[in-house]
């Protein structure tokens, strides 16, 4: 399960809103859908999954959007991950998927038997397998708005209401929560 919101930074403070993501499939729906909420002023998207992983998406005006996403691997393997992840690492993980594919590796090169049930079992996706168990993406997206990148790397359970504490924008995050 999904959660999503948006928080506009306006003239009088922060504004949220909850945010459906039904209609978004590439990350420049994703950026429309921000600057609909706030033209000209900064918007953070922010995308939860169930504690898995955790994404940021900075928005200002016509500027290209800046990612975070806090665990590569497990985003990667959700929908609205892999459209981050498949931003941030771009032509590098769809190289790398290619190569992948074309290998071939069924485990008989180690010397092991074929096992015909293997090749039906699909725990994800060559592309989630491509990505780093890391964070990925800009480290310093929330620098200028107080968070370090040293704070945003320490982020675990929660961390969508830290992240909102640090902007001093907790109180109206939580009243779309």
């Amino acid at each position: 399960m999904y959660f999503a919101a948006l928080l506009a930074r306006t003239e009088d403070g922060w504004e949220a809103s909850d945010t459906e993501l039904d209609d978004v499939e590439t990350l420049s729906d994703l950026a429309e859908l921000a600057r609909e909420a706030s033209d000209d002023d900064t918007v953070i998207v922010f995308i939860e999954q169930e504690d898995a992983w955790f994404g940021i998406v900075r928005i200002e005006g016509e500027e290209d959007p800046r990612i975070y996403v806090s665990d590569g691997a497990a985003a990667a393997r959700s929908s609205y991950g892999e459209m981050l992840t498949r931003e941030l690492l771009g032509d590098d993980l769809d190289d790398l998927v290619d190569d992948l594919e074309t290998l071939d590796l069924d485990g008989t090169e180690d010397g092991e038997p074929l096992d015909d049930d293997a090749e039906d079992d699909e725990t994800g996706s060559v592309a989630a397998e491509a990505v780093p168990a890391a964070p990925v993406g800009d480290r310093l997206i929330l620098a200028d708005l107080g968070m370090s990148a040293e704070d945003l790397l320490a982020l675990d359970s929660d961390a969508l209401t830290e992240i909102a504490d640090a902007l001093g924008a907790a109180e109206v995050l939580e009243a779309v929560r």
